[in-house]
């Protein structure tokens, strides 16, 4: 039985296969290691939001203790005043205190929750470039299996035009250089 004659494009069609499908297994892995980074970065920053609620909350308490002394110094009349009126200052310069506090607390709470959502974002946009490759490259290697079934190097010539598009994508995913 005489052996038939391989054609030189199916070694490379195999070899391109091989490697897109390493790139596809690896943007999966990276997509879906960005895609957790950026759900715990989200959790992470709504908790910053709630302490930072909760804060505000309590600095308002606060700001409304301190406006009903200022008024209850105010309603007192003179011979109270002068008895309760050290207390009274000390209660509302206590209370602006600790409302201060509560703002300094608040801007740094703040800060840590928008850094959060700025690791978030770039989880994002790392994830998305990688989910996109997988889909080009997925693309890319069933092209390429038809064509090695039908022997057609117009179908793998299409499969591995598809396949740059979601390599692009795939370093795209560890660079972001396309929007």
């Amino acid at each position: 039985m005489a052996e038939e004659k391989k054609e030189t494009w199916l070694n490379y069609l195999a070899l391109t296969t091989v490697i897109l499908a390493v790139c596809a297994t690896l943007s999966t892995f990276k997509g879906g290691g960005h895609s957790t980074r950026s759900v715990l970065a989200q959790s992470q920053a709504s908790d910053q939001w709630s302490f930072y609620q909760a804060k505000s909350i309590k600095g308002y308490l606060y700001e409304l203790q301190k406006e009903r002394f200022a008024l209850d110094l105010k309603g007192l009349d003179p011979a109270k005043r002068k008895a309760m009126g050290a207390e009274y200052e000390k209660r509302i310069d206590a209370y602006a205190g600790k409302i201060a506090k509560y703002e300094e607390e608040k801007a740094k709470i703040e800060k840590q929750a928008k850094a959060l959502e700025v690791v978030r974002d770039e989880a994002q946009r790392h994830s998305k470039a990688f989910g996109m490759a997988v889909i080009f490259l997925q693309i890319a290697i069933l092209l390429s299996s038809i064509a090695a079934l039908l022997k057609k190097k117009a179908v793998w010539l299409a499969g591995l035009a598809t396949g740059i598009i979601g390599i692009v994508y795939f370093a795209n995913g560890f660079l972001i250089f396309l929007p």
